[in-house]
């Protein structure tokens, strides 16, 4: 074994010295020399992954693609679809609603028919002022129970039977002056409450209708201007007593009167109402004298037969025979006196009910909303404020539970197609109670039914439109048939005196709102 030289060892150094010393010679690639950067070959796979990954086509290339004939194909193919599509839906949508069932058109109506009219016949009874003041002061009243339209007076300045005496265009000092009238006839527009004015001449005598044959001429023709005065003042129609009479004896004199009143101007383009009032009590008088006098409406006592029978059968013959919106009913007035004398204070509820149930316009004398009783006269004074007494009578929550059951009523008539214009289907008839539908076209359908009787009774109501079942929506005697409770229509058995309006579904499903009490 040979022995180094120092030469050989220096040189051996040096390399040695060499290996270990950075070869950077200026790199600035961060990695030290020496440190050598292996690629794995799971990393050169990534790597070759990335360069071959799709970077999307560029403009050019876009349109060269899109050009091609398998592209245009599929976009005509698209376009063609999409189209078919949308008129396969329209003509689907076109067939429905052909198939679909059309709606009723409404019924040309009047305001007179939207709501019930309220007589006022003597101004000193209604109010503690005794005037057409106090008359204005309780208009929120009237509009609470959804009054529509307001019959107030007579109030003209006249003698008892002396047609001399007659001053149409005055308003007697009794009941208040010209610019009292005015107020409270502003005040009841702004609140959507029409007013008509009664003035039949002789209101306050005895002898008539307009005193007599020799004075009906003269009469007449002195109500002719004043017709125009208070058309002129902003009244909403007219109402005249002994209409079958006047017309006969001066025809001519009544078919100006019906012109002046009934004719639409530019000045008044708001129709007028002229309401008749009649003695009669057939349904025959009725619809004749409807055609002869050309009223709007008629005030009658067709409703006043002692037997349901007939009265169902009246009914059922002026709805055939006319138009519903030309119909009125009533069962009390200045004449008649108030409901509750009437029928008894046990049935006012039961007649609230029949009333604001039937086809065409309910007529209330002042008081019937809260049973008010006739004593010595036809004009007893009305009751006010009962509401605010703690110690309330048992007699003056009987009113206060009255006058909520006729608002409820009055609201829901007011809401419902049906109860408005609907048609009228008899179901049930006999000498003691009366069963009939109100159905308008896809609105709710309402059944009221009325027992006259001292006693119990079934009714067996069956007809294609009804549903077995029913449920309460008011009831004159809610112990006996609660609201929302459930009822067999084949067999509804009503209490004695009592009335209640069914619907298929309750009241909450469309008058929730509504506080309805005994």
């Amino acid at each position: 074994m040979g022995i180094k030289s120092p030469v050989d060892m220096s040189t051996e150094e040096t390399n040695v010295d060499a290996l270990k010393r950075p070869l950077d010679n200026g790199d600035t690639s961060g990695e030290k020399n020496g440190a050598v950067k292996l690629k794995m070959p799971e990393d050169e796979e990534e790597e070759e992954e990335r360069e071959a990954a799709f970077t999307g086509l560029n403009k050019d290339e876009l349109l060269r693609v899109a050009g091609t004939p398998r592209w245009v194909r599929i976009r005509w193919t698209l376009l063609i679809l999409f189209w078919l599509g949308w008129f396969g839906m329209l003509a689907g949508s076109v067939l429905i609603i052909l198939q679909a069932p059309r709606c009723r058109e409404l019924p040309a109506t009047n305001w007179w028919n939207d709501g019930p009219l309220y007589q006022i016949g003597n101004i000193q009874a209604f109010s503690n002022e005794q005037n057409l003041k106090g008359v204005e002061q309780k208009l929120d009243y009237l509009s609470q129970l959804k009054v529509r339209g307001l019959v107030i007076g007579p109030l003209h300045v006249a003698l008892p039977n002396d047609p001399t005496s007659l001053i149409f265009e005055e308003v007697s000092p009794d009941v208040g002056t010209l610019q009292q009238f005015r107020s409270f006839l502003q005040a009841a527009h702004k609140l959507g409450i029409s007013v008509v004015l009664d003035l039949t001449p002789n209101y306050l005598g005895s002898t008539g209708p307009w005193f007599s044959n020799i004075s009906v001429t003269s009469v007449a023709e002195r109500l002719k201007p004043a017709l125009v005065f208070w058309l002129n003042e902003g009244v909403d129609g007219v109402q005249l007593d002994g209409v079958e009479r006047v017309s006969t004896v001066v025809p001519s004199l009544w078919s100006d009167i019906r012109a002046i009143v009934q004719n639409e101007t530019q000045e008044h383009p708001n129709k007028r109402v002229l309401i008749g009032v009649s003695e009669r009590s057939s349904p025959e008088d009725v619809t004749s004298l409807l055609s002869s006098t050309g009223v709007d409406l008629l005030i009658s006592k067709v409703l006043l037969s002692p037997d349901a029978t007939a009265r169902a059968q009246s009914i059922q013959q002026l709805y055939s025979d006319h138009n519903q919106s030309r119909l009125c009913w009533s069962l009390s007035g200045r004449s008649q006196g108030h409901l509750a004398s009437l029928v008894g204070p046990a049935l006012v509820k039961l007649h609230h009910l029949l009333l604001l149930t039937l086809p065409g316009t309910p007529f209330f004398n002042y008081g019937d909303e809260i049973g008010l009783m006739d004593t010595d006269t036809n004009f007893p004074s009305m009751l006010w404020d009962s509401d605010k007494d703690q110690n309330q009578t048992l007699q003056e929550k009987a009113e206060l539970s009255t006058r909520s059951f006729f608002r409820s009523l009055s609201d829901l008539r007011g809401k419902q197609r049906s109860l408005l214009i609907g048609d009228f289907v008899l179901l049930f008839n006999s000498s003691s109670s009366l069963a009939y539908m109100r159905v308008w076209d896809q609105n709710t359908r309402f059944v009221a039914a009325l027992n006259w009787a001292d006693e119990d009774v079934v009714l067996q109501l069956r007809d294609t439109m009804l549903p077995p079942q029913a449920a309460v929506v008011m009831s004159t005697n809610s112990s006996f048939l609660p609201a929302e409770s459930t009822v067999d229509l084949n067999q509804l058995q009503l209490g004695p005196g009592q009335a209640a309006l069914l619907a298929r579904h309750g009241i909450k499903m469309f008058c929730a709102a509504l506080q309805c009490h005994d």
